[in-house]
This record gives structure tokens, C-alpha cells and sequence, in this order.
């Protein structure tokens, strides 16, 4: 993998996580809230597809989601790998199930804890 490769990954990271922090701040009603987990969805896929391909630049090969995860720990490309199998849970149960409350409980999760969490990580710096 170049960095020139990795640093579009990491841009594309960094433009989901803008959106996701913009649908955050201007959520109202449920369809606005259904806006914010459908992009929380989309960011959390393109995070690990980031890590993914951060190690690979370092030569470490992962093949799954959590996998890749915990290797970006490993390397302190995170400093929290809890958080993001969180993350990585809560997209699996928005994704396969709809329940108004998990529904609930999961934005609340992104925009008190996620996005602060998200918007820290700085990638660019691991490479």
C-alpha cells in the first residue's frame, strides 16, 4: 500500500466524520436521528477499512473488522480498542435489527461518546 493510498482513506475517514458531526447537530426527529446511524454506519466501516490499510502501510496484514481493530491497538494506531468494537457492535445491531429503543440508545451513544472519541483519533499522525 503507498501513503499516498493510506492519506486518501484517512481523508475519506475524515469527510464521513464530518458529515456524521454535522447530521449530530442538526438531528430533530426520528428520520433526522435514522440520517445520523445510517452515517455513524458508514463512518465506522470506513474506520476500520482505515486501520486496515494504516497496518498494511506498516506490513501488518488484519482481514476482519475486529481483527484489524485490535492489531491497530497492538501498533498504537488507537489508544482504545474497547471503544471502537463498541462502535463496531452498535453499526452491526443498526444495521441487522430495528428497534426503536436500541435505536435510540445507539445515538445517544454516538453523540455523547463516539463522536468525541472519533473526532480525536488525528490518523495522519500514525503513518
Amino acid at each position: 500500500m503507498k501513503k499516498s493510498e493510506v492519506l486518501i482513506k484517512i481523508q475519506n475517514f475524515e469527510k464521513a466524520l464530518q458529515r456524521l458531526k454535522e447530521a449530530v447537530e442538526k438531528a430533530k426527529d426520528d428520520l433526522d436521528k435514522d440520517g445520523v446511524i445510517q452515517r455513524f454506519e458508514f463512518t465506522v466501516g470506513l474506520l476500520w477499512k482505515t486501520l486496515k490499510a494504516i497496518l498494511a502501510y506498516q506490513g501488518i496484514e488484519c482481514y476482519s473488522p475486529r481483527n484489524c481493530i485490535k492489531e491497530a491497538f497492538k501498533a498504537n494506531i488507537i489508544n482504545d480498542d474497547e471503544i471502537i468494537l463498541d462502535m463496531l457492535e452498535d453499526r452491526n445491531k443498526s444495521s441487522h435489527i430495528y428497534d426503536e429503543q436500541t435505536s435510540e440508545e445507539i445515538f445517544e451513544r454516538i453523540k455523547r461518546v463516539y463522536i468525541d472519541y472519533l473526532d480525536k483519533l488525528n490518523l495522519k499522525t500514525k503513518i
